[in-house]
């Protein structure tokens, strides 16, 4: 999912009968606060837990809210439409994996990041996070943990570590690293980095402040020439004191990039001058591409390009829908018959497998995946009284 920026997040982890975890992050991801509401049964306490969610909206600026899709969700996701209806708020809300976050808020990573605070309040903050950056967050959790497929308990162990290891690397570095917000856990999947030389960067900044150039890293414990040499390009900072340095261009290349934007003009550089410009550089041809590329868009983050975070403010009624209505859902769960999806009414959605697509397909998961945005749905059955709908991708 893309990373949604410039929010202040309230992470939301439902439960029962010992309460739904509220958690506060900024819009950096740091946390702010924490408190635990009984919106649900058995105390169905809404005055108290709508207090609680106002004075949190009025002291830090909550403008998102991330609940988690375990226990008790449905039913929060209720409470926060209320909310919004009764009290005036308008909190966009969304569904979030708690996956992985109970072995998250119990581990080593978790109690060193914040050792006064409960278990599972740990689990709240880690909900808020990872709306805020998914990738940040996951990180901090063993692969394992996040319930990576059916059979996954069925194949080797070590070469399943391996492999998601492997998997999470190349997103990580493909992605790219703020060296001056990241944590040691991510940090320490940048190629060429490390555990080690991860906290190393964490006390380093801690002690001399952000990072103002790639070239400063050098000055970092343990961070050589060579491991220098293999990481800078992985790095992102995003106020550089180049703008090369918020950009995926390799420190050995800065000459030649410097050269470009001095002589050229990038927006009118075409695919027909980059032989002639390359031997000018004395560079090849597939760098001098990537060099243009990473300069026409400095701080470029991939995940931009997926669909944005589907928010939502309040419940959809099932009898406003009707055959034929179009709506917009969340896949929340695949099964071989089909896949249910979350539209914004108290119980999913169905999109049975012979509705999914055109052509005849074996398996829902040969289309759609779990947390999959669907902005274009066609609903074909509304049965009020069981509060069933059937869902259809089809002719849409």
């Amino acid at each position: 999912s893309p990373p949604v920026t410039k929010r202040s997040i309230l992470g939301a982890d439902p439960a029962y009968r010992t309460g739904c975890k509220l958690a506060v992050v900024d819009e950096n991801g740091m946390y702010l606060d924490h408190a635990v509401i009984y919106p649900t049964p058995p105390q169905s306490d809404y005055e108290k837990s709508a207090k609680v969610i106002k004075q949190l909206c009025d002291r830090y600026g909550i403008n998102a809210v991330a609940i988690g899709n375990g226990t008790a969700s449905r039913e929060t996701q209720e409470f926060f439409a209320r909310v919004n209806r009764d009290e005036g708020l308008n909190l966009a809300y969304t569904v979030v994996s708690e996956a992985g976050a109970s072995v998250y808020s119990a581990s080593k990573i978790a109690q060193e990041e914040y050792p006064q605070l409960d278990v599972t309040i740990r689990g709240a903050i880690s909900i808020a996070q990872r709306l805020r950056d998914p990738m940040a967050a996951l990180v901090k959790i063993d692969p394992k943990s996040l319930g990576v497929g059916q059979y996954q308990h069925d194949v080797d162990q070590k070469l399943l570590e391996k492999k998601l290891g492997s998997v999470t690397e190349d997103l990580v570095n493909r992605i790219g690293v703020d060296p001056n917000s990241a944590s040691v856990s991510l940090l320490s999947y940048v190629a060429g980095v490390g555990a080690k030389v991860a906290k190393a960067i964490v006390e380093y900044r801690e002690q001399s402040g952000a990072f103002k150039s790639k070239q400063e890293l050098l000055k970092v414990k343990g961070l050589g020439a060579k491991a220098y040499e293999q990481c800078a390009g992985f790095f992102r900072i995003r106020e550089g004191k180049s703008v090369l340095d918020n950009t995926g261009v390799h420190p050995e290349s800065y000459d030649a990039a410097n050269t470009l934007l001095k002589c050229y003009d990038l927006p009118l550089i075409t695919k027909e001058m980059i032989p002639s410009i390359a031997q000018e550089l004395e560079i090849g041809e597939a760098t001098l591409a990537d060099i243009i590329a990473e300069l026409r868009k400095p701080g470029f983050d991939p995940r931009d390009s997926l669909p944005p975070i589907m928010f939502r403010s309040d419940l959809t009624d099932i009898k406003e829908l009707k055959e034929g209505s179009i709506v917009s859902g969340v896949v929340r769960n695949i099964a071989d018959f089909g896949a249910f999806v979350d539209i914004g009414l108290k119980n999913d959605g169905l999109i049975h497998i012979s509705q999914m697509s055109q052509k005849r397909i074996s398996h829902p998961l040969e289309v759609l995946s779990v947390n999959q945005q669907l902005s274009a749905i066609r609903v074909v059955e509304v049965d009020v009284a069981k509060g069933k709908v059937g869902l259809s991708l089809r002719e849409v």
